[in-house]
């Protein structure tokens, strides 16, 4: 259906759907990531955000591919700063690294830049607790995310004519 809801606007019943979707899954990531108190439980509605913008098939393709992303930043960044800290080289060899092991392991770029957002969350973003428990919660806060989207859209579908214009 792509009648407007106001006279002479942008306005369609598909973009309702749409922006009602993804705020349902932002809402519904954040209460599940603060249920879990995951001290920085914004990553879950981000994440999930980004995956409300695919369609079931397409969300999850690519949702594999970041949970294997974050699950690698996360063991890389908790390695890195355990044993050379936050310093700039040790997260420059890092990402590199990361790019190397993601061709090595055939695992796509997407994957790749949410090992690397990882990576640069773990180590560069300042914790009162250890690298450990930074990239455990960065992993659970970012799957409660994957996991909020994936459902939210086998639940209810976005029909093909309902995705946004770019």
């Amino acid at each position: 259906m792509t009648t407007k809801t106001w006279p002479n606007s942008g306005l369609t019943w598909e973009w309702l759907a749409i922006s009602a979707r993804t705020a349902i899954a932002g809402v519904v990531s954040l209460l599940l990531a603060r249920l879990l108190k995951m001290p920085e439980a914004y990553w879950a509605p981000i994440t999930a955000m980004v995956i409300m913008q695919s369609t079931l098939g397409a969300a999850l393709k690519v949702s594999g591919q970041r949970f294997a992303g974050t699950a690698l930043g996360a063991v890389a960044g908790a390695l890195l700063t355990k044993y050379f800290g936050s310093s700039v080289i040790a997260f420059t060899l890092g990402v590199f690294a990361l790019g190397l092991l993601s061709a090595v392991l055939r695992i796509d770029r997407s994957a790749y830049r949410f090992a690397g957002i990882t990576v640069a969350i773990v180590m560069l973003v300042q914790h009162a607790t250890g690298p450990w428990v930074v990239a455990f919660h960065r992993f659970v806060e970012v799957s409660v995310g994957l996991l909020t989207g994936l459902l939210i859209t086998a639940v209810w579908p976005e029909r093909d004519s309902q995705a946004p214009s770019k």
